[in-house]
């Protein structure tokens, strides 16, 4: 049977039509698959792993928990390079955000001649007026500018110890930057000297206790030398310094260097200073001592351009000739060669002529020997007077003839290195000068060489013996925190603080136990001190606290009214917290009304946990039995 043409022609359309479905089915599949490749490829290289895709016929879902907000901006930002934006459908979240981080806490503070500065961001518990009122005590209120911000956040831990620390380090650092961070000081100074930063240095880390990290960087200027002196001596024991001056580092390791060949054994050091007379001193001094090695023994002595090579007596001529000679030629130019090479010592009849002062451990000066007339004998009597004091000095020089020309200057000059030293004597002959005993200066036999090369010239002919000793412990060393914490007690033990009734002001009869206080304080060394407030329990717990604060600031502000450094002093009110008598009877109640000085930094008391109220001033606020305690203000 034949079908008719209508039907035939809907079936062919009909089929053509599934065709087509079919087709564009898999043509679909095919597009939604290739898209979703490429876009989680693009993904995993841009390292959003976390990112999850899903292509929905042209669209490209994108699902996933991003890190941050930036992240999932980056992610989509990354698909959009392959995919058209207005495909992407957006469905990723977001971390929950776990708050905002507490800011970092820091404060720079500046001091110079003009003033102190400070300026950071401290959290809310720093006691910003205090830390102004301590500032303002080094310098006074108009020099203190404040640029400190404050947040709400607490402190974090270690930030009250460093700040403390920053304040008390301040007082002793006229010009320094001290940054302060959590836990951590960092600070930069100047210092006069060497000793001086040496001194700071070892006092700035004992006081940093507690775990607290401190950077220190002291700046020491150098020292002006004048004359630039250097002087070796090379005997049968080795070669030793009695002065010796560099320009820099490497001049002076340079120097010490070239010594040690030439025979130095002791770890000595040159002092770096300012004042060389040439770029090419270390050079000079190397060719130098070469040249002494070469002869054996002797002694060189450098001051400023002026060389001075003496050998010993009983060195060969021709050595000597050889040795000298060469030396002028390789110095470099500026520098002046003297060389002495003395002659044997032949019989005299007379005896030569010698002079001697001897200084005792007890500051007596005899003076023996020879002077050129009764003029030089009252000059020389008068120039010891003068450095060791009249009733100190005893002559029995006596007038001679035929002294060498420059004997009078010589016996002056050993005076004058005489007043180095502690205890010991100089002896003048007309070959050489002796000096010999102790000093508690280091530098001392770099001072005496200094002395003889500028007073005597470069053919004086010296020997130094100065023994260095550490000086004694001066009688009026300021009391330790120990020391300071007992006489505290003792004045704690037979006087009162009272304040009028119910306030914070103190009563006027109270003046003469503060000013004992501050008596104390003014014999103390550097101690932390907190002033404590105390209180009965009658009344509001709230407003003890608050009246136990106000009281001891009061004494603090009393102690700076009355000139007493108050830096490393803190304030605090305990309240009723820690009672020492029975708040149930009247006796009790005012025993525990009570100002306490509590010396921190002593052994027993490291930390403020350590505190032991057991030194304390009873308050007397001559409150009736009857009437409402100190909490009761209104």
């Amino acid at each position: 049977m034949r079908l008719p043409p209508v039907l035939i022609t809907g079936a062919t359309f009909v089929t053509a039509a599934a065709l087509s479905l079919i087709v564009a089915g898999f043509a679909a599949t095919g597009m939604e698959r290739g898209s979703e490749s490429a876009v989680r490829q693009i993904l995993d290289n841009g390292g959003f792993n976390w990112a999850e895709v899903t292509a929905d016929g042209l669209s490209v879902v994108l699902e996933g928990t991003a890190p941050d907000e930036a992240d999932r901006f980056a992610a989509k930002s990354q698909v959009g390079t392959i995919v058209d934006g207005s495909r992407i459908i957006d469905r990723m979240q977001v971390t929950p955000s776990r708050g905002i981080a507490p800011p970092q806490f820091s404060a720079e503070i500046l001091r110079n001649d003009t003033g102190i500065s400070i300026i950071g961001l401290v959290p809310s518990g720093t006691n910003r007026e205090d830390v102004i009122d301590q500032l303002e005590d080094l310098v006074g209120a108009p020099q203190v500018a404040d640029f400190l911000e404050s947040t709400t956040y607490s402190a974090p831990q270690g930030w009250s110890a460093a700040m403390r620390f920053a304040l008390k380090a301040l007082e002793q650092l006229p010009s320094s930057k001290i940054s302060v961070k959590p836990g951590a000081v960092a600070i930069t100074a100047n210092t006069n000297s060497t000793d001086e930063k040496k001194r700071l240095e070892a006092r700035l880390n004992r006081m940093a206790t507690g775990g607290l990290r401190l950077e220190l960087d002291l700046k020491a200027p150098r020292p002006v030398i004048t004359p630039f002196t250097l002087r070796f001596t090379l005997d049968e024991t080795g070669g030793h310094f009695d002065a010796c001056s560099a320009d820099s580092e490497e001049g002076r390791t340079r120097i010490l260097n070239a010594a040690r060949k030439v025979g130095l054994d002791a770890d000595e050091q040159c002092t770096i200073g300012m004042g060389v007379p040439s770029p090419n001193w270390s050079r000079a001094i190397e060719e130098s001592l070469a040249s002494l090695a070469e002869l054996g023994a002797g002694t060189l002595t450098l001051a400023n351009a002026d060389i001075t090579l003496a050998a010993v007596q009983g060195t060969e001529q021709a050595l000597f000739d050889r040795v000298v000679g060469k030396l002028k030629s390789d110095l470099p130019q500026v520098f002046a060669l003297h060389a002495i090479l003395p002659e044997l010592e032949s019989e005299e009849e007379d005896t030569q002529p010698e002079f001697t002062a001897t200084l005792s451990p007890e500051g007596q000066v005899l003076l023996r020997g020879y002077v050129a007339d009764q003029t030089q004998h009252t000059l020389a009597s008068s120039f010891a007077q003068a450095r060791f004091g009249a009733e100190r000095v005893h002559s029995a020089a006596r007038v001679a003839d035929k002294l060498p020309m420059d004997w009078n200057m010589q016996v002056l000059s050993a005076l004058e290195a005489l007043s180095h030293l502690e205890r010991g004597l100089v002896n003048v002959t007309p070959q050489v000068i002796s000096v010999r005993g102790v000093s508690f200066d280091a530098d001392a036999p770099a001072e005496v060489a200094k002395l003889f090369s500028t007073r005597l010239g470069e053919r004086a002919t010296y020997e130094l013996a100065i023994t260095y000793e550490e000086p004694p412990v001066p009688e009026d060393q300021p009391l330790t925190p120990e020391q300071c914490q007992e006489q505290l007690t003792v004045v704690q033990d037979s006087g009162k603080i009272a304040f009028e009734p119910g306030s914070a002001t103190v009563a006027g009869g109270s003046s003469a136990t503060l000013d004992q206080i501050a008596t104390v304080l003014e014999h103390c060394g550097p101690v932390q001190l907190e002033i404590q407030g105390h209180t009965d329990s009658q009344g509001r717990e709230i407003m003890n606290e608050r009246l136990s604060q106000s009281r001891a600031q009061s004494v603090l502000n009393e102690l700076r009214a009355r000139r007493i450094p108050t830096l490393t002093f803190v304030a605090r009110g305990y309240g009723e917290t820690q009672p020492i008598g029975d708040n149930e009877t009247e006796e009790g109640r005012e025993t525990n009304r009570r100002i306490v000085f509590q010396v921190l930094n002593t052994a027993a008391n490291q930390t403020e946990d350590d505190i032991a109220p057991d030194a304390s001033v009873a308050t007397d606020d001559t409150t009736p039995p009857d009437s409402e305690s100190e909490g009761s203000s209104e």
